[in-house]
């Protein structure tokens, strides 16, 4: 019978450090430099197929140039937008404006569902034409049902769906446009921006803020421009806050699927597995800026739809193409290993300053991680990697803010792998009619 006194034996707190020998730091170097790679080999494939795209395409400032099937870029009087809307009057304004500027006045439609207060009048007012939708069906309900309301199909060549806070860059439909030049190509997903004007009115606020912003720059810039390379094809997302598809893929794709809580994931996952066609995007065109919640309750409301959509689309697409299967296979299991490792983080240190250092005899796995990796390692290890992100994010972004927050932005990221992991979980059981949840706006 084992002996129940043994330190081994005890629980983590009890047990005593005085007689157990030192871990060597090079082994705990080995172990984190071993870790670092497993749980970002896909992000590091993705990053080498968005260098050598960036090498290709280095004369070209449009990224899908020189396609092997030529087609006709439409024109600007060819497009729709449709803003799908549930209760926006303070923003509404700005992005009807916004889209006037880059079509035709007539080209621009809202699907007001169920909205209670003025947005529909706005919207009018602004000269969009506005179908009010009662009684509210969701933002897939109500995209699908303006399609078809309004006819867009029918009558555009294009449609672009837009958020009702979103307003586009200038030259959105001047870099956008030409990336249909490729037959292929059946939608450009947009490159996603934090609107910093109206201002975070807090410090949480801007943190929030100035998180979200860094994350789509590295998020985008390293691996979304490489999975859109055109042997890869693999891009997760057409984002529905600012993109574009081909009106004659539209019947084909389930809009209104059932159970979703978002609508965005589904419909990019209906265009691979139907193969209807390939995914053009590039961080340098379609630029769109979006307003992201300044408030901790509206941000954590928001990832948890936003990881719950994408968990809800795995689940409800079983059977994909073989590529986008290998490759949604490496991102989900380096998405889940990655989040879990960061979710350890706070407990690894509190077992390792406990403990001090363990024996190698040690048997729960917290021990032997706790023997490798002192916590004043841990800690280093997770804030430098967290650093470089925001660097690298200041680099591109040029915002003073990355740098005000570096301290305390690793905390974020936290919040963000325990948010993934919870709607991993919850995505097994959870069902959803898609109703609006729409963050305060500012």
């Amino acid at each position: 019978m084992p002996d129940i006194n043994s330190p081994y034996r005890r629980p983590l707190w009890r047990l005593s450090t005085d007689r157990l020998p030192r871990v060597p730091s090079e082994f705990a170097i080995l172990l984190t430099a071993s870790l670092l790679l497993i749980t970002n080999a896909n992000a590091l494939g993705w990053m080498l197929s968005a260098l050598s795209r960036t090498i290709r395409e280095r004369r070209t400032r449009l990224s899908q140039l020189g396609p092997r099937r030529l087609a006709r870029i439409p024109g600007r009087g060819e497009v729709a937008i449709l803003i799908a809307a549930h209760n926006e009057s303070l923003g509404i304004r700005r992005t009807v404006r916004s889209a006037h500027e880059h079509v035709p006045l007539g080209n621009v439609f809202v699907a007001s569902d169920g909205s209670t207060d003025s947005t529909s009048a706005i919207a009018a007012q602004e000269g969009a034409k506005v179908l009010d939708i009662s009684p509210n069906r969701g933002k897939a309900g109500a995209l699908s049902y303006a399609i078809t309301e309004f006819g867009l199909a029918e009558r555009f060549d294009v449609v672009m769906l837009l958020d009702a806070d979103t307003v586009l860059s200038p030259d959105y439909m001047d870099t956008a446009l030409p990336l249909f030049m490729d037959e292929d190509v059946v939608a450009v997903a947009g490159m996603a921006r934090t609107a910093w004007t109206p201002k975070p009115s807090t410090a949480m606020g801007e943190l929030l803020v100035t998180h979200r912003d860094r994350m789509y720059i590295v998020m985008q810039y390293f691996l979304k421009f490489g999975m859109a390379a055109r042997t890869a094809n693999a891009v997760p997302i057409v984002p529905g806050f600012a993109s574009l598809y081909k009106t004659r893929i539209l019947d084909r794709i389930d809009i209104e699927a059932p159970g979703l809580v978002i609508e965005d994931f589904n419909m990019t996952f209906e265009v691979h597995a139907k193969r209807l066609g390939r995914i053009a995007f590039d961080p340098r065109t379609a630029v769109a800026y979006t307003q992201d919640p300044d408030n901790l309750g509206g941000y954590v409301k928001q990832v948890k739809r936003w990881n719950l959509g994408f968990w809800q689309t795995l689940r409800r697409h079983p059977h994909l193409p073989w590529r986008f299967r290998i490759f949604m296979i490496g991102y989900v299991a380096e998405l889940t290993l990655s989040a879990t490792l960061i979710a350890l983080v706070p407990l690894l240190i509190v077992a390792s300053a406990v403990v001090g250092i363990p024996s190698v005899e040690a048997t729960l796995p917290l021990e032997v991680a706790a023997a490798a990796l002192p916590a004043w390692f841990i800690v280093a290890a997770y804030y430098a990697a967290d650093v470089f992100l925001t660097l690298v994010a200041f680099v591109i972004g040029r915002r003073v803010e990355y740098l005000r927050w570096l301290p305390l932005l690793p905390l974020l990221r936290f919040l963000d792998a325990m948010l993934c992991l919870q709607a991993g979980a919850k995505s097994v059981t959870s069902k959803n009619d898609g109703r609006w949840h729409s963050p305060t706006r500012r």
